[in-house]
């Protein structure tokens, strides 16, 4: 390797965006790129990206990377993406419709069709993953019954990481860590499982090579070359789902810490040394070789604040042209005592996964008087996003056997001090922020970085390029509190509502 060569590229093609970082060795941001994404919304709860726009964003990114530190200084390229999110292509690698994106509700039926065409109980213990319509199986399943031409004249059905690889490699490949969240990987082998595809009328001919994370899988072609500004030849490294690489670029690589990414949605993670699955968590491939993570998933995170902003504080995005929105709610919220004068909040807009798995569930308000205002509200939603953090923290320790000390935050979410205490607070952790907002990114490259050898693996190059900044401790007295909140209410609140939750879904929703 040259001298020369001192900087890695991890890339994270987002919900919202495409974000490209140049790292050194250190974990020091030498330079970014940027560029929106759009969702799009064709039918209520159908959310979709034009798939073509995760190569043009790319190449756009990498493009002003290579402008600002010069392409013959880059060693390698990682790619981490959202995750859950695919698109039929044909044989040149063009989609054949618009992608469906993790937060798509549409498949909420054929999440039980999967209970009765193969059990979830089973898909579960095979796959890691609970039923769930945020995965693409029962997305690909509802293809199957609504659009069969697209399915039968698709090449291949891809992930962002193997979309993207195929654009700069030629190449039809994609990371075990990227893959395993369409929830179709047999999860103790780490191969495709290819007898549920068949269970369910999917051709395991139109799913790609899998590779493990971390390893080079193709080199940049001449073509890709020229649109991205980068030299022919570079090195493309196996990636993983952005929440396994925020978990890598916290240096969450053993026991006793997990992390928290506040961002649309709320994911939070701890490391494994061996497969388990339980309905607590979700399992997913570590960035780590033979390892797992064990993961809680939250559909929704700074989604809801962002709802609230926009549905009932509108007015509040021009009233001050120093601070936004969000920080005038937060600057009222932090007035506000633990427990929001009794408003109490089940943050399950996006439906929830662990440790329900109800793809009918929707969230769940209570405590309402006339007391309260909007800033009420947003601090009911701080709260109850880390009381879930909480009952997953909980399902984590007791199937694992291993105790939490700290959790380390990252995302948009963790510039609230406000949420950190609460956090911290609830759960009795420390809550201590990473040194960037930008893990995601930083997993990638520290995972380049290790596939090229600056490092022996990726935990000495997590151990190398990572850092923390301030921590919050749980306060006592705030934390009684929380913890009769928490055991008295929370904890139960949703199942002694579920039935009369399900029960409006499916009228509403026109499913019975």
């Amino acid at each position: 390797m040259s001298p020369q060569k001192d900087l890695v590229i991890g890339v994270d093609t987002s919900t919202t965006s495409c974000k490209a970082i140049a790292w050194d060795r250190n974990g020091k941001l030498a330079a970014e790129g940027r560029a929106t994404l759009e969702v799009l919304s064709p039918e209520p709860t159908f959310y979709e990206h034009r798939a073509e726009d995760w190569w043009t964003t790319l190449a756009q990114t990498l493009r002003s990377v290579a402008a600002q530190v010069g392409p013959e200084r880059i060693a390698a390229l990682c790619i981490t993406h959202q995750r859950e999110t695919f698109v039929p292509v044909d044989e040149q690698c063009d989609p054949l419709r618009q992608a469906p994106l993790w937060l798509d509700e549409r498949a909420r039926a054929e999440v039980d069709e999967l209970d009765r065409l193969v059990g979830n109980a089973h898909i579960h213990d095979l796959t890691g993953k609970g039923p769930s319509k945020i995965q693409s199986l029962p997305k690909l399943l509802w293809l199957l019954h609504h659009e069969p031409d697209v399915m039968q004249r698709a090449y291949k059905y891809v992930d962002v990481h193997a979309f993207l690889v195929h654009r700069l490699t030629g190449r039809w490949v994609t990371s075990v860590a990227s893959a395993d969240p369409m929830g179709l990987i047999d999860m103790r082998n780490c191969t495709w499982a290819v007898d549920l595809m068949h269970a369910v009328g999917l051709d395991p001919s139109k799913f790609v090579e899998l590779a493990p994370p971390g390893t080079i899988i193709g080199a940049l072609s001449e073509v890709a070359a020229r649109q991205t500004g980068l030299l022919a030849g570079l090195p493309v490294v196996a990636g993983a789902g952005d929440g396994q690489c925020a978990g890598l670029g916290a240096n969450i690589t053993g026991p006793g810490r997990a992390y928290q990414n506040l961002g649309t949605a709320m994911v939070s993670g701890a490391h494994a040394d061996h497969y388990v699955a339980d309905r607590s968590f979700r399992t997913l491939c570590s960035p780590i070789p033979g390892a797992y993570v064990t993961e809680v998933a939250l559909g929704g995170g700074t989604f809801i604040i962002n709802w609230l902003v926009e549905r009932f504080a509108p007015d509040l995005r021009n009233v001050n042209l120093s601070l936004s929105a969000e920080e005038l709610l937060e600057a009222a919220a932090s007035k506000l005592p633990p427990g929001s004068l009794g408003l109490m909040l089940v943050p399950y807009w996006n439906a929830v996964m662990p440790p329900y798995w109800d793809a009918h569930a929707t969230g769940v308000t209570i405590g309402w008087t006339g007391a309260h205002r909007r800033e009420h509200f947003y601090r009911a939603i701080l709260e109850g996003i880390a009381f879930e953090e909480r009952l997953g923290i909980e399902g984590m320790e007791r199937a694992i056997g291993t105790p939490i000390h700290e959790l380390i935050v990252m995302g948009g979410g963790s510039r609230s001090a406000l949420w950190c205490q609460i956090i911290a607070d609830i759960c009795g952790k420390r809550v201590t922020r990473a040194s960037t907002t930008e893990a995601t990114c930083l997993g990638a490259g520290i995972m380049a970085a290790a596939a090229v050898g600056w490092y022996p693996s990726p935990v000495e190059a997590a151990n190398a390029m990572t850092a923390t900044e301030r921590s919050f401790e749980p306060d006592e007295r705030t934390q009684a509190v929380y913890n009769r909140l928490y055991n008295e209410v929370y904890r139960d609140l949703f199942p002694a509502l579920k039935k009369y939750v399900d029960r409006l879904s499916k009228l509403t929703y026109g499913e019975d």
